[in-house]
């Protein structure tokens, strides 16, 4: 068993070539063999957000505060608020943020390959691909 203090690590600002705007991580769970589980607590200021992306393995969001975004490729984006919960299939390109107006906090559990590798990273979501997200999101469940 590891126990993990909170607040024992910084929390780490976002790379900006896999997101846009103001975002920190907390690296919560760092999972080794066999699993290679990890999660991570991920704060999105207002408009910011990831790029377009892949997990291996896949990736559970859950949303802890805030309003906002996921968008799977080829599909209206779907308005997330605290409570709600995403399952991410391995290999669905999608990307997450916060709404224009809202900041968003989610942890964000994913597997890693024996390499480390927990996403494939592409490229930036632009800003008329995000203000049209916006503007056509669809409330969860709906």
């Amino acid at each position: 068993m590891q126990v993990n203090e909170a607040g024992a690590r910084p929390s780490t600002p976002a790379d900006p070539a896999r997101y846009s705007g103001e975002v920190f991580t907390d690296a919560l769970i760092e999972g080794g063999p066999p699993s290679h589980v990890n999660v991570a607590r991920v704060a999105f200021s207002p408009g910011a957000r990831t790029a377009w992306h892949t997990h291996p393995f896949g990736q559970i969001l859950i949303v802890v505060s805030g309003v906002g975004l996921v968008c799977k490729a080829g599909e209206p984006a779907v308005r997330l608020r605290a409570g709600d919960s995403v399952a991410i299939a391995p290999g669905e390109r999608h990307w997450h943020g916060a709404t224009p107006d809202h900041a968003f906090t989610h942890y964000a559990i994913q597997g890693a390959d024996g390499d480390g590798r927990m996403a494939d990273w592409q490229e930036l979501v632009d800003e008329a691909q995000y203000q049209a997200a916006v503007g056509t999101a669809v409330p969860s469940g709906a």
